[in-house]
C-alpha cells in the first residue's frame, strides 16, 4: 500500500484513516479483499510478490496488522482466528516444562484452557491474585518461570494489574509478560510502553465492536526469535483469520476511538448511578474512587476507565437472573466491546468453580444514551425487588 502517514500522527488518526493506506492499483480508499487461496510463482520460480499460500501471508493482513501495531507502538502484529487461538498460540510458544503465572481475575475459557490442556502439555500453571505483588513475586519459580500473562482490567471482576511493576517483577526473573488488553483497548492503554513484551486482544470485542465477527490478534515489543516462532506456530496450526473477517476488523478499528470514548462516558454515569442504588450491593468498575484498582488504573489509562462494569444485585442469585430478564433495551448475550449493551449473568456461563459471585451481572455499555440505559436497569431492579 502507498501513501503511508507520518509517524506524528495522533493514534485516533491513525486508525480512522486505516494507516492513510491507498490502494496502488485502483486508488480506493476501502481496502480490496483478497480472496485467493494461493499465489503464482514467478518464470524462474521465485516469489519476488512475497506471496506463496493465503495461510502464511494473506495481503488482506496488511492494513489492519499495520494498524493495530501502531496503535500499540509494537513491532508488529499477528491475526488470529479468534482470541482464544491468539491466546494460545502465546503459551504453544514454551517448552513443555516451563512455568507461567496467571491471574485469578481473567477470561474464564483461557483459565480453564490453561488448567485443563497446557498442563497436559507439560506446562507448570499458578494462578494468583496480580493486584498483590507480593504474591506474584512468591509465584515465581527462579529458571523456570519464562511467561507471566496478565489481564487487566480483568474480565469479569475488572480487577486492575500494575504493568510496570509486574513488568519489573518478570523481567527480573528472566520471563515475558504477556497482556490481555482486549477491556482497555489500545485507547485506554498501551502495554508495551509500560515493560509488556506481548499484547493480545480478542478483537471479537472492542477492535471490531459490531458483533458480526470472531477475530483475535497479538502485537510484539520485538521482532524476535520468540515471535517467529508463534508466527511459525499460527502458520502451522492454521489459526488464520479468514480474508473478509480481515476487511470487516479494519472498518471497525476505525471507529474505534470514538467508539471506546463513548462507552467509557456511559460506563462511568451508569456506575455513579449505581454506586447507591438501593437493589445493588456493590459495583466493580475502576472509574469509581473508592475502587480498590482506581489509583493504578488512573496511573495507566488515559482517556477513560473501559465500557465495561459489573454489579451484585441485592437478593442472590435468582435476583440477578430476574433483573436480566426483565430489561428492555440491554440485550442478554454473551460477549461484550459491541455499539449495543449488553448484560450477562456470568455465573451462569463459567460454572462451579468460577470466582465470579452467583448474584454479579456484568455489563458491557455501548453507545446508546446513558439514560435510557440507566432508566432500563434500575426499572429492572425494581420490579425484581
Amino acid at each position: 500500500m502507498a501513501d503511508k502517514p507520518h509517524t506524528h500522527m495522533h493514534p485516533a488518526t491513525i486508525a480512522a484513516q486505516g494507516m492513510g493506506w491507498i490502494d496502488e492499483v485502483t486508488r480506493a480508499v476501502a481496502p480490496p479483499i483478497h480472496v485467493s487461496s494461493t499465489f503464482e510463482r514467478d518464470p524462474d520460480n521465485q516469489y519476488r510478490s512475497g506471496r506463496n499460500y493465503i495461510r502464511s501471508d494473506n495481503p488482506s493482513f496488511d492494513q489492519p496488522e499495520a494498524v493495530l501495531a501502531a496503535l500499540e507502538k509494537g513491532a508488529a502484529a499477528m491475526l488470529f482466528s479468534s482470541g482464544m487461538a491468539a491466546a494460545t498460540c502465546v503459551f504453544q510458544g514454551l517448552a513443555p516444562s516451563d512455568h507461567v503465572i496467571a491471574p485469578k481475575v481473567m477470561y474464564w475459557s483461557l483459565r480453564n484452557w490453561l488448567l485443563n490442556f497446557a498442563t497436559r502439555w507439560g506446562l507448570a500453571v499458578d494462578i494468583v491474585d496480580m493486584t498483590d505483588l507480593e504474591a506474584v513475586k512468591r509465584a515465581v519459580r527462579p529458571g523456570k518461570t519464562k511467561l507471566i500473562w496478565t489481564e487487566t482490567p480483568g474480565n469479569p471482576l475488572w480487577d486492575v494489574t500494575d504493568l510496570a511493576a509486574v513488568a519489573a517483577i518478570s523481567h527480573a526473573a528472566g520471563a515475558r509478560l504477556a497482556v490481555d488488553s482486549t477491556a482497555a483497548t489500545p485507547v485506554l492503554s498501551r502495554p508495551l510502553e509500560l515493560g509488556a513484551d506481548i499484547v493480545m486482544h480478542s478483537a471479537t470485542k472492542y477492535l471490531n465492536g459490531h458483533s458480526d465477527l470472531v477475530a483475535g490478534a497479538l502485537v510484539t515489543r520485538a521482532d524476535d526469535e520468540f515471535w517467529q516462532r508463534l508466527k511459525l506456530i499460527r502458520l502451522q496450526g492454521g489459526g488464520v483469520l479468514g480474508s473478509f473477517e480481515a476487511w470487516l476488523l479494519l472498518r471497525g478499528m476505525r471507529t474505534l476511538f470514538p467508539r471506546v470514548k463513548t462507552a467509557c462516558a456511559g460506563a462511568q454515569k451508569i456506575a455513579e448511578a449505581l454506586r447507591r442504588d438501593p437493589n445493588v450491593s456493590h459495583v466493580f468498575y475502576p472509574g469509581l474512587r473508592e475502587f480498590p484498582g482506581h489509583a493504578v488504573a488512573a496511573k495507566q489509562m488515559q482517556g477513560g476507565f473501559g465500557g465495561m462494569l459489573s454489579i451484585r444485585v441485592k437478593g442472590g442469585e435468582q435476583a440477578a437472573i430476574k433483573t436480566a430478564a426483565n430489561v428492555r433495551i440491554w440485550k442478554r448475550a454473551t460477549s461484550l466491546g459491541g455499539v449495543e449493551s449488553l448484560m450477562e449473568h456470568r455465573a451462569s456461563v463459567e460454572g462451579a468453580d468460577s470466582p465470579c459471585p452467583p448474584d454479579l451481572l456484568r455489563l458491557s455499555v455501548g453507545i446508546e444514551e446513558p439514560d435510557d440505559l440507566i432508566e432500563d436497569l434500575k426499572s429492572a431492579l425494581v420490579a425484581t425487588a
